[in-house]
């Protein structure tokens, strides 16, 4: 289970050892009770009441809120989670007060602290903020990290082990492990309260990153009232941390990806399981261009807006706001809703999208994970701007199709995949071997009428539309490939029987463009084991590109997870 790292203001419980709890009664000096409420609203991590407790030439000469961040900087130095006060013991003019300070890496800390306390309230000073400090003294630590734990494929492969962090796979292991690097100053303050030293390496990337915190173990050294140590704790390495990779998948990812940039993204619908992660696949964030059309198809599926036997004019471009939308190439499509899917005809869905509206376009996608952490850390949010930020008719409708603002990873178009192949729910992805083997929580993105009606669009993709070059034999592949524009371009094909129509200058340039391509197999049954989102930067057409590439990964997935 992983464990939860809390901040220093909400790890302090109240509780009283050894039957020191609080306790009012007859003939209790006034100086005792302040005593017993300002230890009290210490266990409970409550600064405000402390303060309120002393005297006010106190309150005169310390400022509120440095008073809190001296207790806050205490306990964070010695990473406690809970602070346990017992009962005030008079001592002339102040209170011995028993103290115990769990903590994450010196386990309990105890001792008593003196608390001067005059008739007016508490007479405070630094010493204290922990139990054990004298006048004078501050609290300080010195960490050191335990040797980094191991990482495992799902058949126990090592990923990667040691300090160089090697893998008998080699580059194909590097390509999903990811790096180590210097603690980022947005994760400063959480590895800190673990007790990770400022200088350490961390992970950055990968699955160096989404396991960062288990991988570092518990930090050893020893804690310190001014010079001298008050707890010492030996650093304690963790055990090694099995993944859901599936090396053979894994390969194929790699394989597949080759030198080009992008990224490949392999998961089990049923578990949630990632199989494979190759290049940029979990944090590179494009335009997923007509892979959207699946969200887009499926929101006016339910606001029945269109169906199956819905005709659509065969024409090149559709013109919104006076803009013209054309056709990839400027083709000429149209004809039924599971034509126009299948040729991926934007003159039909751009207007579509414009009809659906923002506001349950917007819906729909985020109904599959769109502008929600997908709980792999690291991993990049995909996005799409709120209803009333996307704009006109225009903008809805470049949205639709999988342009404008919108910005997706591989990672997520798998997620939209597989939601279609589990007939309308939303798998959670994960890294981590034990919770794929677990329960499988799924969320309900759409009716499974929906989806089995758009898994019968994504069927027609590649049997004999855009996506062909993904088919396998003897398996049912449902798909949906993608080209997306990285900037406005004009084009046309070239001819050689008209060479003239079609000029150099205005000739489609393949680098301008994102190809894409999502799918899931065996399509038909509600049970897909494998799902894939390809994503390959400046590589032309989705179909041409992508979908080969899927259809790689896909065979290699089923093979993998050949079991029930």
């Amino acid at each position: 289970m992983r464990r939860r790292v809390l901040g220093v203001g909400a790890i302090l419980a109240a509780g009283a050892f050894g039957g020191g709890a609080v306790v009012g009664g007859l003939h209790v000096p006034s100086s005792q009770r302040t005593v017993e409420r300002f230890a009290a609203a210490w266990a409970r991590g409550d600064f405000p009441a402390m303060y309120s407790e002393l005297s006010p030439p106190e309150r005169g000469r310390v400022r509120r809120g440095a008073f809190a961040a001296a207790y806050q900087r205490a306990l964070g130095t010695a990473t406690a989670t809970r602070v346990t006060t017992g009962k005030p013991v008079s001592d002339g003019d102040a209170y011995r007060v028993p103290v115990r300070v769990d903590t994450r890496i010196w386990g309990a800390v105890r001792g008593t602290v003196r608390v001067p306390v005059a008739e007016a309230g508490v007479d405070w000073s630094h010493d204290l903020v922990f139990p054990g400090l004298r006048r004078g003294e501050k609290l300080t630590r010195t960490t050191r990290l335990p040797p980094r734990a191991a990482l495992l494929a799902r058949d126990k492969t090592p990923l990667a082990r040691g300090a160089d962090r090697s893998s008998p796979l080699g580059p194909v292991a590097t390509s999903v492990v990811g790096s180590l690097g210097p603690i980022p100053a947005d994760r400063r303050a959480d590895l800190t309260a673990l007790g990770v030293p400022s200088d350490a390496l961390v992970g950055s990337s990968g699955l160096e990153r989404v396991f960062d915190v288990r991988l570092i173990g518990r930090p050893g050294g020893e804690l310190r009232a001014g010079s001298r140590p008050i707890a010492r704790a030996a650093p304690m390495a963790a055990p090694p941390v099995r993944t859901t990779v599936s090396t053979a998948v894994q390969s194929a990812a790699v394989e597949a990806l080759g030198t080009r940039l992008g990224g490949i993204v392999v998961m089990d619908p049923r578990s949630g399981g990632v199989l494979a992660a190759s290049g940029i696949g979990l944090s590179g964030l494009q335009p997923p261009g007509s892979t959207f059309k699946i969200l887009t198809v499926t929101g006016a599926l339910e606001a029945h807006l269109t169906s199956p036997s819905r005709t659509y004019p065969v024409q090149t471009k559709a013109t919104l706001e006076g803009v013209d939308l054309a056709n990839a190439n400027g083709e000429a499509c149209g004809g039924s809703l599971v034509q126009s899917f299948a040729e991926s005809c934007n003159s039909v869905f751009a207007p579509l999208g414009a009809k659906l509206g923002a506001r349950r376009l917007v819906d729909v996608a985020e109904r599959f994970g769109f502008n929600s952490d997908s709980e792999i850390p690291g991993a990049a949010m995909s996005t799409i701007p709120p209803a009333e930020e996307i704009g006109d008719d225009l903008a809805v409708g470049s949205s639709a199709i999988g342009q404008g603002r919108v910005q997706a990873t591989a990672l997520q178009m798998a997620i939209v995949a597989a939601t279609i192949g589990l007939r309308g729910r939303r798998p959670r992805p994960t890294l981590d071997f034990a919770a794929a083997e677990g329960d499988a929580p799924t969320e309900r993105a759409t009716p499974a009428r929906t989806a089995r009606t758009v898994e019968r669009l994504m069927l027609a993709v590649v049997r004999g539309g855009t996506g062909t070059a993904a088919a396998l034999p003897n398996v049912a592949v449902a798909g949906k490939t993608g080209t997306a524009e990285l900037k406005t371009t004009t084009r046309c094909t070239p001819d050689p029987e008209n060479p003239e129509a079609c000029p150099p200058e205005q000739r489609a340039d393949p680098t301008d463009t994102d190809a894409w391509f999502a799918a899931y197999a065996p399509a038909g049954s509600g049970h897909p084991r494998v799902a894939v989102g390809v994503l390959l930067v400046g590589a032309g057409a989705g179909g041409a590109t992508a979908a080969p590439a899927a259809r790689a990964v896909l065979d290699a997935g089923l093979k993998a997870t050949s079991r029930p």
